[in-house]
């Protein structure tokens, strides 16, 4: 039962699904829960995966054509930001600015911890999202079970990521008043065993959805996007701050949907 509890208090902090009432009080609260219900981060990710689908999949039933994968692309990119409260877009933007508005490892985590959206952040973030929609309305254009597919999937295995930094590497910056405090210390080889298992069944979706050979190359550019976000905080910053761990979620996000939208 514990890990239904850990699973709905990472549902509560990782998105706006509400968690109130009789369901908070068994569900229950403590600092080490809430590090242990990282192990289902992956877990979240097919909730919202599956939000994302069902929003796709119904729109472009009643909208056909190019303009409509379009459409429905916007759309259910506009219900998982709304479900996440934009948990990883922000972090994506706020590590843009740090790491564009200074090369000093100091002055750009103060940039990071600045609420306002300077021009860095805005270049990531509008180009982010405008690569997203276009590469889910090309994969609606090779079917729908693509599209369904790819959303799952790239929910699920890239909030495996982050989880894959914080256990190697250190946290940096000012934990008390960060994001990620409760992610500041290492998370168990338990935990990441957890967060594999919600993983493996999107890797099978994969391959199977996409054929052997592109759900392969979806996993190599997901995990060569991990790898090259990790080098990246470790160099500037020298460590994972959550704005970093979720700048690593929309990256890898994006990588896995670029190779599968990829047509050899």
């Amino acid at each position: 039962m514990n890990g239904v509890r850990h699973f709905l208090l990472a549902l509560q902090f990782f998105t706006r699904v509400p968690v109130t009432g009789t369901l908070a009080e068994w569900v229950g609260f403590s600092p080490a829960m809430l590090r242990a219900s990282v192990a289902h981060f992956p877990g979240v990710g097919w909730v919202v995966g599956g939000v994302a689908e069902a929003v796709f999949v119904l729109t472009h039933i009643g909208l056909s054509g190019p303009a409509g994968a379009l459409a429905a692309a916007v759309l259910s990119t506009i219900a998982t930001v709304m479900l996440t409260g934009a948990f990883h877009e922000d972090g994506l933007a706020d590590l843009a600015d740090g790491l564009g508005g200074s090369y000093d490892r100091t002055r750009a985590l103060q940039i990071m911890k600045d609420s306002r959206i300077g021009a860095f952040g805005a270049i990531a973030l509008v180009l982010a999202l405008v690569l997203k929609i276009t590469l889910l309305a090309t994969l609606a254009s090779y079917g729908s079970a693509e599209v369904v597919a790819a959303l799952l999937c790239a929910h699920v295995l890239s909030r495996f990521a982050p989880m894959l930094l914080i256990r190697s590497l250190p946290h940096v910056g000012d934990a008390d008043g960060s994001k990620s405090k409760p992610l500041a210390d290492a998370i168990s080889g338990r935990a990441l065993g957890v967060g594999l298992l919600w993983s493996l069944p999107a890797v099978a979706l994969l391959l199977n959805g996409h054929g052997v050979w592109q759900g392969l190359f979806a996993v190599l550019m997901g995990s060569l996007a991990t790898y090259g976000m990790a080098r990246l905080l470790a160099r500037r910053l020298g460590g994972f701050t959550g704005d970093g761990l979720g700048a690593t979620q929309q990256v890898v996000e994006l990588a896995i949907y670029f190779a599968l939208a990829w047509r050899f």
